[in-house]
């Protein structure tokens, strides 16, 4: 009885040392406090491991900014000249990296043959609403190639990073479902949580036959946008 006894208390030692043994290798390969009272790091991810999609990015196209993915713009938006013509419309952008900007894309959609065009402009406001740069009168761009294109500013500049206006001001005579623009689809929907003078969407003024050199964006207006002048999708080079 006594040789069974010791051979089974012995058989409980080893088996509650060869225990210990596991959990003290697993204390020293995980996260654990080691015997030196020092703390492992958790191993760091494998190089090159994925953290999930990323949408696309302007330089995937050869651009530098944009109001949104190009892909998303598939609205077509139109306004009668009664209701736009002479009014300076607005999208606002917001840069993180200084660039020089040189080209304003637009996304022509539809042209209007019989158009009469005058006076119609691209130009880029800052934050305190002042004229950075415009276009020459881009009327005749607006009747060929119903596509994307670059519309250069008369004289590139820098941009730092900051907020931006892209403004559009249309003159003349049009069939308003002739002459179309690529949109986002958004409207009314655009400025949700923003009020002027940083509405992401807007316009100002009437009458207006040349991009003015400052505009209060304290004045902007969502009237016209709420009729349905879906905001443009632009792309910057």
């Amino acid at each position: 009885m006594r040789t069974t006894r010791t051979t089974v208390v012995r058989a409980g030692l080893a088996a509650a040392l060869a225990a210990s043994l596991v959990l003290t290798g697993c204390t020293a390969a995980g996260d654990g406090p080691r015997q030196d009272g020092s703390t492992a790091a958790a191993p760091a991810p494998a190089a090159g491991s994925g953290t999930g999609y990323e949408g696309p990015r302007p330089q995937d196209q050869n651009l530098l900014a944009w109001t949104g993915d190009p892909n998303d713009a598939g609205h077509v938006t139109a306004q009668s000249a009664a209701g736009v013509g002479g009014r300076v419309t607005l999208v606002r952008i917001v840069l993180r990296e200084e660039i020089t900007w040189s080209n304003i894309w637009l996304g022509l959609a539809g042209l209007d043959p019989n158009a009469q065009l005058a006076n119609c402009y691209l130009g880029v406001y800052d934050a305190k609403g002042t004229l950075r740069a415009s276009t020459a009168d881009i009327s005749p761009l607006l009747m060929t190639e119903p596509i994307a294109k670059p519309l250069p500013l008369a004289k590139p500049f820098t941009a730092a990073p900051g907020t931006y206006f892209v403004a559009l001001l249309l003159n003349g005579t049009w069939a308003t479902n002739a002459l179309t623009l690529k949109a986002t689809g958004a409207g009314i929907s655009v400025n949700a949580g923003l009020t002027p003078p940083h509405l992401r969407y807007s316009t100002l003024l009437t009458g207006q036959t040349s991009l003015p050199a400052t505009v209060n964006l304290a004045e902007q207006s969502t009237s016209t946008i709420n009729t349905g002048w879906a905001s443009q999708w632009y792309g910057i080079s």
